[in-house]
């Protein structure tokens, strides 16, 4: 056994936050009884950082941190680190990476990646450009269709211009998590009117051809030691079925206390092989142009009475981990070591700009001199 010792970071301002609590119990319980040495940090609504009690349960957080949580201080400087905000001496958490279990927010959207970052801790859950991509529904429809990566079409809600396509819509929050905030309207005039009222819309959104008949189906892929994939799972719909929408309800909620662990599925999906084939080729595709790194599950759309599939969204740090997916290849335990080692082993890094020579600074000058006409326009 290793004896690095490893964070489950979850929690954060989100709409998602008690999902991401489940999935970083969930986390470090496959941890613990695995054996290995792990910190417990929990982001409150708020923003406050906690270390929480070893193997807490889920109704511990339902008024917050757990009784017997000591709170931290997150410190960006030139002795970056987490350290308790209480006691004698300061040292830092000695943590050699980061599971990041945050669902939607900043944390999911690339912002958990900049802050460890910053706190020169590596973290699984890729990079914070990667991250941002995966989070924005619109720049990643954009990226699926500069790429010709198959997926449906997708416009920015505008007030000003009209859809390039006819209604009914399907109206989606531009960023956020993929089941939130969702709405079916018939016309363009419905979809700004919500636009404007929902809390979920309000800061982006946009819209997408309603097709109800099409089949939801799920596939995760992990980068380390090598791209692999899972089978492919179809979530069952219930009160979904006659919408064509998986509720967040249904996703999270459905099978009582084990959440997605538990809720309906076929898996591996009843479907052609032909379609198994795509879906894998269509997660081949999201790796490839995401650069999206450790463990990541992509939604996909598939049209039984044509065979299409297409991509609809990715989850950069899915629920639960897709450690349900992985279950048949991976113990669980494996997935999470592996996904934290290459946090540790094989971060992304890239090129820094250092301290040039000097020329640019030498050859500037005075600032007054460069504010020289900026005072607006004269006379």
């Amino acid at each position: 056994m290793s004896d690095s010792t490893w964070a489950v970071v979850f929690g954060g301002p989100s709409p998602e936050h008690e999902i991401s609590i489940l999935t970083g119990l969930q986390a470090e319980r496959v941890l613990l009884d695995g054996g290995a040495s792990v910190v417990a940090l929990y982001v409150s609504p708020t923003g406050g950082w906690y270390q929480v009690p070893s193997a807490s349960e889920a109704g511990d957080f339902l008024t917050g941190a757990p009784a017997g949580s000591k709170e931290l201080e997150v410190v960006i400087s030139s002795q970056p680190g987490i350290y308790a905000k209480k006691g004698m001496g300061r040292k830092a958490l000695e943590i050699d990476a980061a599971l990041l279990c945050f669902h939607g927010g900043l944390g999911e959207g690339g912002g958990a990646a900049a802050v460890f970052n910053y706190l020169d801790i590596p973290a699984t859950g890729s990079s914070v450009f990667a991250g941002a991509v995966g989070m924005d529904k619109l720049a990643f429809g954009g990226l699926m269709g500069s790429e010709g990566i198959a997926s449906l079409p997708r416009e920015a809600l505008s007030h000003t211009r009209e859809p390039s396509f006819a209604g009914p819509y399907i109206v989606k929050p531009r960023f956020g998590g993929s089941s939130i905030g969702i709405e079916i309207v018939d016309d363009i005039a419905t979809a700004r009117t919500l636009a404007k009222t929902s809390p979920h819309l309000s800061v982006g959104a946009v819209l997408e051809p309603y097709r109800p008949h099409l089949v939801d189906l799920n596939i995760a892929f992990r980068t380390s030691p090598q791209l692999e994939f899972t089978d492919l799972e179809r979530p069952l719909r219930t009160e979904g079925e006659s919408t064509g929408l998986y509720s967040y309800q249904e996703k999270y909620l459905a099978g009582g206390s084990a959440g997605l662990t538990h809720a309906p599925r076929e898996f591996p999906a009843q479907a052609p092989r032909a379609v198994h084939d795509a879906a894998r080729v269509l997660a081949t595709a999201v790796a490839e142009v995401t650069r999206l790194s450790g463990i990541v599950r992509v939604d996909l759309l598939w049209d039984e009475k044509t065979g299409e599939v297409f991509v609809n969204e990715v989850n950069t740090i899915p629920g639960a981990l897709s450690l349900y997916l992985w279950a048949p290849k991976h113990p669980a335990f494996t997935v999470l070591i592996d996904a934290l080692e290459e946090a540790r082993d094989k971060p992304v890094v890239f090129p820094q700009s250092g301290f040039g020579q000097g020329v640019a600074l030498r050859a500037a000058g005075g600032i007054a001199g460069k504010l020289v006409g900026l005072d607006g326009p004269r006379g």
